[in-house]
């Protein structure tokens, strides 16, 4: 049964979540109706997704066949034992996360000036800090390579969202949850308890820099 208390809808939140992220799960279907599920990179523009890779292989053979696809994007922030809630039973055991899931249809993209658009989006991603030539399909050195690597573009027909943060929760149980995590202390259960905080009071414009259990001790 879908938990509809953990969807979300505001575009904003998604974006963001998926500006965030680098690598996803690719999900196609072959001929022959097996499925196949790919972990890959992307970038996220303008209501699209975009990845790149091999021009040939099964992933393609899938495609060629049915460009219909889903497509993943999720992140762990933490586990959540049940001991934080419940002493005896192991039911509350869970973890909190984000997720995104879209469906659509991969178009294979020609024209080597998107190609080298998309790859100037990936760069500006994944590299931040520079250090190579602007990337041109003018310039010949970049222009052979282009033509020799597949670019995808999903444009997806629905995309739906789910973040888990506790927001099924009694005012008691979170609470409970959050004393676990402060007393934890790993890398993103900090984290994880602003997101608590603001899942369980969604009107309120809380901050990392506002929330006190976003500072570093």
């Amino acid at each position: 049964m879908r938990r509809n208390e953990f969807e979300v809808t505001r575009q904003e939140e998604i974006e963001a979540f998926l500006s965030e992220m680098s690598f996803g799960f690719l999900g196609t279907i072959g001929e022959d109706g097996h499925p196949r599920v790919t972990p890959i990179n992307y970038v996220y523009h303008q209501g699209m997704f975009y990845m790149h890779g091999s021009r040939f292989g099964e992933k393609m053979d899938h495609l060629a066949a049915n460009p219909a696809v889903s497509f993943s994007v999720a992140e762990e922030y933490a586990i959540i034992p049940s001991y934080f809630t419940d002493p005896l039973m192991a039911c509350p055991a869970t973890s909190y996360f984000k997720s995104v899931t879209a469906s659509g249809r991969v178009e294979i993209v020609q024209d080597l000036e998107e190609k080298a658009a998309a790859f100037t989006l990936f760069m500006n991603k994944l590299q931040p800090e520079g250090g190579y030539a602007p990337i041109d399909a003018a310039n010949p050195k970049y222009a052979s390579r282009l033509r020799g690597v597949a670019v995808l573009r999903i444009v997806p027909d629905r995309i739906t969202a789910k973040f888990k943060f506790g927001q099924n929760l009694t005012e008691d149980k979170r609470e409970q949850v959050l004393q676990g995590l402060d007393a934890r202390g790993r890398s993103k259960d900090r984290e994880t308890m602003v997101l608590i905080r603001s899942s369980a009071c969604p009107h309120m414009q809380q901050t990392l820099a506002s929330d006190p259990y976003s500072e570093e001790e």
